[in-house]
């Protein structure tokens, strides 16, 4: 049986949006308050209740708001996605965030860190109680154990990432003592190589299958211990947050534990870019580790579906009738143009904008300046007005926004069936659907090992041959078709593979940061990217100052390097633990 169809057996916990230390004695209600609590039944319902919360806790309470996929952290904040919605003050914190203009007293911010530490508290919960028992009172005990502990460090990840200076402890720390434990204990580096020792002995007991799909192995451990060894490989400066240095040794077990994972021929690209939006291919060759959602299976609403995309569907005039946020910025769209050799244009800003809408009246929009050659992904990842959305055949993508003055006219086409499709909800939630979110697939391991390869220096020819087998894919997925004429493609698409010479470290340095961003555009990951490659300040106030001219709400805003890296700990945190906490570089001190 599916671990999806296990999860909404359970009922799961309660968690308000207070900002109190609540979380720690927060456990599932219902059966798990009758007597099993401390039971080897016990144990198994909280494990159960630790998987689900990867999809966050309490989700269907205002959980959008505070995506567990990272959108408005990962991409908002970066210069692929606008917020988007009803203009910049509908969830103004978020707005706050796309324009670099935040502070302690964020409330989105106080509730992402609140819920994270709700999230890794189930992990808690549970070890306790595993913790409690012998292997011969509790089968599987020693996978479910090391279960756990992955599913810890995944969300210990998620707060260094975001936050840099927070309180890590474990299962043992008695919920009194919480309090007591300062959040500057240890540096980003510390925490990092703690997180991945947590997941290397993790993998060193999980079984290399498991019986149930999407139930942590030995191999979703190795992968994101080499994910988290990546990031600790580019040394920051604790005061600064500047990347000081790169440790090619930590790249090199980088690379040995991708191989390791890669080696057991279980992993692979899809043949077709468009299939990672295809519900049957979700737990397939390209998927690594995934949060498991499922439709009506009995629970409330839709059923457990993804959550944090509740806002992001189509809007405007679209089937989908959403609340239209999370939209692909013009910065995005005119980087997939390619040159006359189907390679990326590097110095794309210096181009007009690509694919312009130019309105004939007010019921016909036409493309302008869109003849130039793309990147075919373009069209996989982002919905442009008049281009065919999907296998939808009633109309075009075409008004599609709510705040088309604000935001402009295109949507993002990932993460959706096509709105005839049976996998869709049929209401609210507005495009809802049981589509895993996938967290690691094949293609990380790939750009991670490319990209730990082109730093080391020493083997480059393989990392030029890792990016052209993904490009190699993008060529020969089947092209978008014209929506009029599906005889054609819809646009002048021309992808090819980058060739040996000129293939200096310098400019594939430059080729793996490209690719890995039009790759994976909106997977919640394009932020943090650029602040572990030391280049978000030069990236952004590139952006901020091309973007402003088609973005009014961007002029005057800017990225403040040693600062912007990080979000501040928010105040009402700072208030609980009784003043012990220590503010992030370049915010005012509490």
């Amino acid at each position: 049986m599916k671990l999806k169809y296990i999860l909404p057996t359970i009922i799961m916990a309660a968690v308000t949006s207070s900002c109190s230390n609540d979380f720690l004695e927060n456990t599932p209600q219902g059966s798990l308050n009758d007597g099993v609590m401390g039971t080897s039944e016990g144990a198994e319902l909280l494990c159960n209740a630790a998987y689900a919360a990867l999809g966050g806790v309490n989700e269907q309470d205002n959980g959008c708001f505070y995506p567990a996929n990272n959108w408005a952290y990962g991409e908002v904040r970066s210069d692929n996605a606008y917020k988007g919605g009803g203009g910049t003050g509908d969830v103004n914190e978020i707005h706050r965030m796309e324009i670099f203009d935040v502070d302690a007293s964020n409330w989105n911010l106080d509730n992402k860190w609140y819920r994270l530490y709700c999230q890794l508290q189930r992990t808690n919960a549970a070890l306790k109680v595993l913790n409690s028992y012998s292997d011969s009172e509790i089968k599987n005990r020693q996978s479910r154990i090391a279960e756990m502990k992955v599913l810890r460090a995944h969300f210990f990840f998620d707060l260094v990432r975001l936050f840099k200076k927070v309180p890590y402890f474990d299962e043992n720390v008695e919920t009194p003592d919480y309090i007591g434990i300062p959040n500057d204990k240890y540096s980003r580096d510390e925490l990092l190589g703690m997180i991945a020792k947590e997941f290397l002995d993790a993998a060193n007991v999980l079984p290399e299958t498991q019986p149930e799909v999407g139930r942590i192995h030995k191999y979703v451990a190795l992968a994101y211990a080499a994910k988290v060894k990546l990031y600790q490989a580019y040394k920051q400066d604790e005061t600064t947050n500047k990347v000081v240095s790169v440790d090619k040794t930590l790249l090199g077990e980088v690379v040995s534990l991708i191989d390791r994972v890669l080696a057991t021929g279980r992993y692979d690209l899809l043949s077709d870019f468009q299939g990672l939006d295809i519900i049957a291919n979700e737990n397939g060759k390209e998927s690594v580790f995934s949060v498991q959602y499922s439709m009506n299976d009995g629970s409330p609403s839709a059923g457990r579906i993804n959550w944090s995309q509740l806002l992001n569907s189509p809007g405007g005039n679209s089937p989908y009738h959403g609340d239209g946020f999370f939209l692909p910025s013009q910065d995005l769209i005119n980087a997939y143009q390619t040159d006359e050799n189907g390679l990326p244009v590097f110095n794309y800003q210096s181009l007009p904008d690509f694919s312009v809408v130019k309105f004939i009246d007010d019921n016909t929009q036409i493309l302008s300046n869109a003849d130039h050659t793309v990147d075919p992904r373009l069209d996989f990842v982002i919905g442009r007005p008049g281009i065919t959305w999907k296998t939808y055949t009633d109309t075009p993508c075409q008004s599609w926004v709510r705040d088309r003055e604000t935001y402009g006219h295109n949507c993002v086409k990932r993460f959706w069936v096509s709105p005839e499709s049976g996998d869709m909800y049929q209401g609210w939630p507005w495009g809802a659907l049981s589509l895993n979110w996938q967290i690691i697939r094949t293609v990380d391991l790939l750009l991670w090992k490319a990209e730990a390869l082109i730093e080391i220096g020493d083997d480059l020819g393989t990392a030029r041959d890792i990016i052209n087998k993904i490009r190699r894919r993008a060529a020969d997925s089947p092209c978008v078709k014209d929506f009029n004429d599906n005889t054609k493609p819809a646009a002048n698409y021309l992808i090819k593979e980058y060739p040996a010479i000129g293939w200096t470290q310098d400019y594939a340095r430059q080729a793996l940061r490209t690719e890995t961003r039009l790759e994976k555009a909106f997977e919640g990951e394009r932020f943090f990217d650029l602040v572990r490659w030391g280049i978000a300040d030069k990236v952004m106030n590139s952006y901020l100052e091309t973007e402003c001219d088609n973005r009014i709400y961007y002029s005057g805003a800017k990225f403040t390097e040693g600062k912007d890296e990080y979000y501040p700990i928010p105040l009402p945190q700072y208030n609980f633990s009784g003043g012990r906490y220590i503010q992030n570089p370049g915010y005012p001190a509490f």
